[in-house]
């Protein structure tokens, strides 16, 4: 028969044994979904809504009672920012092309992406004929200023840098190597929407830059987009291009006689009903952003204490908006046993979430998961644009490989949603989770 201590040793045992060697796991119902905006809506966004539809006018140029909310939230957003000039368009990849355009990209160039990106990025490049360039990525997940130094050649014409997983990239670094080489920095901020460097907002370093307000995105209005900028020329090009491809004056009439603002509209305007929305989601967004970066460096500092779990290198945690969490291991194969000892400790989002998963496993973010990129894919027969012949020469190698430090860091790392609506009882077990698999699979 066993004594009191003894019993209290074996519950302990239990208590610590992992769950999937047969231990009893630290959570049964999953975490929460990590749309961050859409955590946050309540009565504001459907009175907002309401608001519109009683007024029976949804496009913002003119209607029965127009109520100016697309032309407001662009006011709205741009003091938000601290920029002079907002264009609200109806989604982040109508974002990037709409920037490419108003910087007069096309075929003959090349323009540097980063490793880790969306695959709208590289799809924008390709679509206005030109060749995205990849460059690597460092511990910061973002683009690495010495890799994209080394990718510069005499036909590099720009910079895409994307803002990745919540937190800044070093884009004053690469700012200076833009200058210099005089090349344009385009910065994409759809998941940053938020974020700072020293006080400094995201989207006010380059010459223009692009944010994303889909289901996913710190702000949210379901799908959505802005293109933002200090130069009153791009302004006018972004906008003409966004709409019709010319410029309005301030009554709303096209201006058909500028030759440098006479280029083929898109269609990315953005609708009432989404402005509206995204007026009262903008209000919202310091809140957001507090909630999840207070979730995450709370986790954040109990993992430091775990000395075989590396962090994220962040270049200004004040500016991270927190809305994911990067660790990473030694090898691969530590990394892939850790992911799966949390996913059965309940780290995870279901049914819909994707989050806690091994970076490998994150889709169309990795270049070499974009299958457009690795096979040269077209829409037409002919090859476009990697066949046309002012593309001759330009450099259009995507095989693995060709990013060495973004492939070890994707294959050693895991990617952790941090919802914006995590209870501290939420944020104790994903600690109490590493902790437990810490010490049966690293601590040593």
């Amino acid at each position: 028969m066993q004594d009191g201590k003894t019993a209290v040793r074996d519950d302990k045992a239990i208590e610590n044994r992992l769950a999937i060697d047969g231990g009893k796991p630290v959570r049964t119902e999953p975490l929460p979904l990590e749309f961050p905006g859409v955590q946050h809506m309540d009565d504001e966004e459907v009175q907002a809504v309401n608001r519109v539809m009683r007024s029976r006018s949804l496009f913002r140029y003119y209607g029965v009672n127009l109520q100016k909310e697309v032309e407001t939230f662009e006011s709205e957003f741009a003091k938000f920012l601290g920029v002079s000039h907002a264009v609200a368009v109806s989604s982040g990849t109508g974002a990037l092309n709409v920037a490419l355009s108003a910087l007069g990209v096309g075929p003959g160039q090349e323009v540097i992406v980063p490793a880790y990106m969306w695959i709208s990025v590289a799809a924008a490049v390709v679509n206005h004929g030109a060749i995205p360039v990849l460059a690597d990525i460092d511990d910061t997940f973002c683009l690495d200023p010495k890799s994209l130094e080394e990718r510069i050649s005499s036909k590099t014409t720009g910079i895409i840098v994307v803002h990745m997983s919540g937190a800044p990239a070093d884009v004053k670094a690469i700012q200076e190597i833009g200058r210099h080489h005089n090349l344009f920095l385009l910065e994409d901020c759809a998941q940053c929407v938020g974020g700072t460097i020293k006080g400094q907002r995201v989207g006010t370093f380059g010459n223009i830059a692009t944010f994303s307000f889909q289901m996913n995105k710190n702000m949210t209005s379901g799908e959505g987009g802005c293109v933002v900028t200090n130069n009153l020329r791009l302004y006018h090009r972004a906008f003409a291009s966004h709409d019709l491809g010319y410029a309005r004056d301030d009554q709303g009439r096209l201006n058909l006689s500028d030759p440098d603002l006479c280029l083929w509209g898109q269609g990315y305007r953005l609708d009432e009903l989404r402005g509206a929305v995204l007026r009262v989601q903008l209000r919202k967004l310091p809140k957001i952003i507090a909630s999840m970066h207070r979730s995450k460096y709370r986790i954040r500092k109990a993992l430091g204490n775990f000395s075989q779990i590396q962090l994220r290198k962040i270049v200004d945690p004040e500016g991270d908006t927190g809305s994911f969490l990067i660790t990473t291991y030694a090898d691969p194969e530590t990394a892939s046993r850790v992911n799966e000892a949390l996913r059965a400790e309940g780290i995870v989002t279901f049914p819909q979430g994707i989050s806690n998963v091994l970076m490998t496993e994150w889709g169309l973010h990795l270049y070499y998961n974009i299958a457009g990129l690795m096979k040269r894919t077209s829409i037409d027969r002919r090859g476009f644009p990697w066949s046309l012949a002012d593309n001759s020469g330009l450099r259009i190698q995507y095989s693995k490989g060709t990013c060495p430090v973004a492939d070890s860091l994707f294959e050693r790392s895991i990617i952790l949603a941090i919802p914006s609506s995590l209870t501290e009882r939420e944020e104790d077990d994903i600690i109490h989770a590493f902790e437990k698999v810490y010490k049966a699979l690293l601590a040593s």
